[in-house]
């Protein structure tokens, strides 16, 4: 279970990542070597799985995301398996979700422009294994994306 100092960790890790092992141990008041004590604890619990650099995919030329809502043929015994493993090799597939319910699977999709978004539909998409249904829903705006959790 997490302690206040774990706590104060965590929070000081989301505000800036970047930052080095002294410089987060200065400003938690921590002797380095205490603070990698800590440090392997959150991670061999599985709490910490490491630190890697969140992309603005629009920087990178890509101007169309759409979340793709998809019902399988489950009277197929491995269609969620071979769905999202063909769903995996897909570069443009940025997020799988799988859920209970009348929707199956959402994939989350960006493509450079519509023309860009239409190729990788018909030709990646729509062959993926097992689709009895799909809706696509266009992204119009990020309200909120928020990559910090209340700890």
């Amino acid at each position: 279970m997490l302690d206040d100092l774990d706590r104060r960790i965590l929070r000081y890790m989301q505000d800036d990542p970047t930052q080095s092992l002294p410089e987060l141990a200065d400003r938690l008041t921590l002797t380095t070597s205490r603070l990698s004590r800590r440090l392997d604890k959150l991670r061999d619990a599985g709490i910490l799985r490491g630190q890697r650099a969140v992309i603005d995919w629009q920087a990178l030329g890509y101007a169309v995301e759409v979340s793709l809502r998809v019902t399988l043929d489950k009277t197929q015994p491995r269609a969620f398996d071979d769905f999202i493993e063909a769903a995996r090799e897909i570069p443009e597939v940025t997020e799988i979700q799988t859920f209970l319910g009348q929707v199956d699977v959402r994939l989350s999709v960006i493509a450079k422009d519509m023309g860009h978004y239409q190729e990788v539909y018909r030709s990646r998409i729509l062959t993926l294994p097992h689709i009895a249904d799909i809706e696509s829903l266009m992204h119009v705006a990020r309200i909120k994306s928020e990559e910090s959790l209340p700890v």
